[in-house]
């Protein structure tokens, strides 16, 4: 499908993320205009307009009739939920009909990341390595492997839990506590009804994505990022309190083997099960000492992954965005500055458990007109036009440098310049991060 010289495009989600996707398609050459589902984000308010539908699974004809109206061209899914409710497979007819193109796989590519059990179970079809799990429904049948088991496994709710359902326990008794918490007690709703047991692998993590169009894979620079809450890996997980890019932590040699072995491998097994999969394919990945091992698959951009790819782009979002959904990565170039971003999460007091909201802040414009520097917004919102805490994670600040350490140190003076009560910030993200010559 031509892309027409100019775009409207339809962004739904409200985070960080989507806000950083607003933003790369607002400077875009190609946008007509950018209409967004979630305008409590005062970020994306600021650049886009909004819709005038109810935005309900149930209701999704009002979202179709907005976008035949509007004459959308392109729709940008963000998050995982719309993506694993089948979104884009009816997003993707207009209602005559005629095809309109979805950014983000349809359901049954979704489940790449709704379902770790069927992901296992594809990995293991495609020969990718990754860690040896098991998949139980109930807490006794868990409870029983675990008891009779002498190594430690990692506990995953094999669904949807915001990036919060894994547990890394200590001792098998905490993981049959994590289980019993996650079936029993449903800690995090019908996400935990399963639960994957899973061998608990050593090594780095880093996060790989790459763009798949149905035929092509275009893989991007890896990031890594810092899911616990606090310095030094420690405290609880969450969605992410930082990311850096790129992560050179891979080297070349590496990254080619991570392609070989996980990207294209798991796109000719989609290919094989008539998944026509367009949109992000996010590989968290391991690397031990016998080599890089799959944690898990997410299928849209990561959240903080995306903000400092995304600073880093140089190439038109619309372009690269267009040329995925229509099945033409090998007709696009894409750029990334050499520049180096790290990104920082401002959280707010009592998150991931219990956040504590409503709370004034203040400095964002100064970090935000500092050179060089990026401010998207997550769990904000705007009162008399003053921004308030709303959320867990509350901002995202990105740091551009020309060495990962100029970065840093200018998205932690962005940061310094940045208050709200409670506000959690770690102090080591990229820290020491590696640096090939």
């Amino acid at each position: 499908m031509k892309m027409p010289t100019k775009v409207n495009v339809l962004l739904i989600g409200g985070g960080a993320r989507e806000h950083a996707l607003a933003v790369g398609i607002s400077r875009s050459n190609h946008l007509g205009k950018l209409f967004a589902t979630d305008m409590g984000n005062p970020g994306i308010a600021e650049i886009a307009d909004p819709i005038d539908v109810p935005v309900l699974g149930k209701e999704l004809y009002r979202l179709v009739q907005f976008c035949d109206r509007e004459s959308i061209d392109l729709i940008v899914i963000g998050p995982e939920d719309p993506l694993a409710d089948g979104w884009a497979d009816t997003l993707s007819k207009r209602a005559d009909g005629s095809p309109r193109l979805v950014f983000g796989p349809g359901a049954k590519g979704a489940q790449l990341e709704a379902d770790k059990g069927y992901a296992k179970q594809m990995m293991k079809a495609a020969s990718i390595p990754t860690a040896e799990g098991r998949v139980f429904s109930h807490y006794e049948h868990a409870e029983e492997y675990l008891k009779t088991r002498d190594e430690i496994f990692v506990i995953k709710a094999t669904g949807l839990a915001k990036g919060k359902g894994v547990i890394v326990p200590k001792t098998n008794e905490d993981g049959i506590k994590a289980v019993h918490e996650m079936i029993e007690k449903r800690a995090f709703g019908d996400a935990g009804k399963q639960v994957l047991l899973e061998e608990k692998l050593n090594g780095t993590e880093v996060s790989v994505l790459a763009l798949l169009d149905g035929h092509n894979i275009l893989v991007l620079p890896p990031c890594q990022d810092h899911k616990r809450l606090s310095d030094g890996d420690a405290g609880p997980n969450t969605g992410g309190m930082g990311a850096f890019c790129p992560a050179e932590t891979i080297d070349d040699r590496t990254m080619q083997q991570i392609e070989s072995e996980v990207l294209v491998p798991i796109a000719d097994v989609l290919r094989r099960d008539e998944i026509d999969f367009k949109g992000v394919l996010y590989a968290g990945i391991m690397l031990t000492p016998a080599g890089p091992k799959v944690l898990e698959f997410n299928v849209r951009f990561g959240d903080p992954e995306c903000q400092p790819l995304i600073t880093r782009l140089e190439s038109d979002l619309i372009e690269l965005l267009w040329a995925t959904a229509s099945g033409n990565l090998d007709n696009v170039d894409v750029k990334f500055s050499t520049k180096y971003s790290v990104c920082l999460v401002l959280a707010s007091k009592g998150y991931p458990e219990s956040p504590e909201t409503g709370f004034d802040i203040t400095g964002i414009e100064d970090a935000q007109e500092m050179d060089d520097v990026e401010v998207f917004h997550a769990g904000t919102k705007s009162i008399n036009g003053n921004f308030v805490t709303a959320g867990g994670r509350v901002l995202s600040v990105c740091g551009l440098g020309d060495t990962m350490e100029l970065a840093r140190e200018r998205a932690y003076e962005a940061a310094s310049k940045i208050h709200f009560e409670g506000m959690q910030l770690r102090s080591d993200i990229a820290l020491n991060a590696p640096v090939h010559s």
